[in-house]
């Protein structure tokens, strides 16, 4: 079991790489209460659920990579400017349907906070560009829509 906050959390990302694709490992390397949050998106994981954030990457993704670029450890608290890169080769469930693939590389700035406790992820908080991930997957927004809704008064 590494105790290493740093070599843990690196540990994480490459059981979620593309080319790995580990859920179960990425799972095993969080405390029992461990909890995974998707800040962007307003979405926690904990127990198996962990695994699904890795699945769902590689299925939008399939040769999803983190590039990591600054990494500083500050006691149990590893944070993580990093790039999810990948080509969109899986459908995207939206509320208005599935936008099919367009094969499109996605460069997405991301930034990662992992909080270690006793050798195991306690937590991991994940901050993604969505607007910049959802522009290069070809999903623009509907701002017509916004303004048309926002022009109706309010009861």
């Amino acid at each position: 079991m590494t105790t290493n906050a740093e070599e843990l959390v690196r540990a994480a990302y490459h059981a979620a790489e593309g080319d790995v694709l580990d859920a179960q490992g990425f799972i095993d390397l969080f405390a029992e209460d461990g909890v995974f949050n998707d800040i962007v998106n307003g979405v926690s994981y904990r127990g198996e659920r962990l695994g699904d954030t890795v699945h769902y990457m590689a299925h939008l993704y399939p040769d999803v990579h983190r590039e990591l670029h600054r990494v500083h450890v500050i006691g149990n608290v590893v944070a993580i400017e990093l790039s999810i890169r990948g080509t969109f080769r899986g459908t995207f469930e939206t509320p208005a349907g599935l936008v099919q693939p367009t094969g499109g590389k996605v460069d997405i700035p991301t930034a990662d906070f992992w909080y270690v406790e006793d050798g195991k992820i306690k937590e991991f908080n994940c901050y993604i560009g969505a607007s910049v991930m959802l522009a290069q997957m070809g999903v623009k927004p509907d701002f017509a829509s916004a303004v048309a809704a926002s022009a109706t008064p309010a009861n």
